[in-house]
């Protein structure tokens, strides 16, 4: 199998790796960054869980290879919470509105609203706008109310 050399920006920081063309981001952020946050469930882009933002838009971890990566920024869930630990305020708002039960498909989730906040840069969004992004997100434990609260309140506000 061949390797390859490659440098990413993961959370801000720039990585140097030579990994096999065959291992996948997900794979290379969870085993060799240690970046757990990026749960693998379906590994074939169904369920959402792997979610991360890619130059700002959002990927499905299990589907990309690592390789695809190179000379590009990524963003994992391990980013939103402060260096001391502090959570973010959309991590904030999940707790808030109840928008969690095991936790699976959160990371997922939460990195899709993000990106969401990102295109909408401050103009009002709907409830349907946030079912239709969410739906991409399989979770089995909350009914999504909680999380469809959460996003709004956090996606319509300053």
């Amino acid at each position: 199998m061949s390797a390859h050399e490659i440098r990413v920006i993961i959370n801000g920081e720039e990585h140097c790796d030579r990994v096999e063309s065959r291992v996948h981001l997900a794979d290379y952020l969870r085993r060799c960054k240690g970046l757990t946050g990026t749960h693998l469930g379906c590994e074939h882009g169904v369920c959402g869980a792997c979610t991360v933002l890619v130059d700002g838009a959002s990927v499905r971890a299990c589907l990309m290879f690592a390789v695809q990566a190179d000379g590009k920024s990524v963003r994992t869930v391990e980013s939103l919470a402060a260096p001391d630990g502090e959570l973010h305020e959309l991590q904030q708002l999940f707790s808030k509105h109840h928008a969690l039960q095991c936790g699976f498909c959160t990371p997922g989730v939460l990195m899709t609203v993000l990106e969401m906040k990102e295109d909408f840069a401050g103009a009002p969004v709907d409830e349907r706008r946030v079912r239709e992004a969410l739906s991409g997100n399989l979770c089995r434990c909350t009914g999504y109310e909680g999380m469809v609260d959460a996003a709004l309140e956090f996606l319509n506000s300053n």
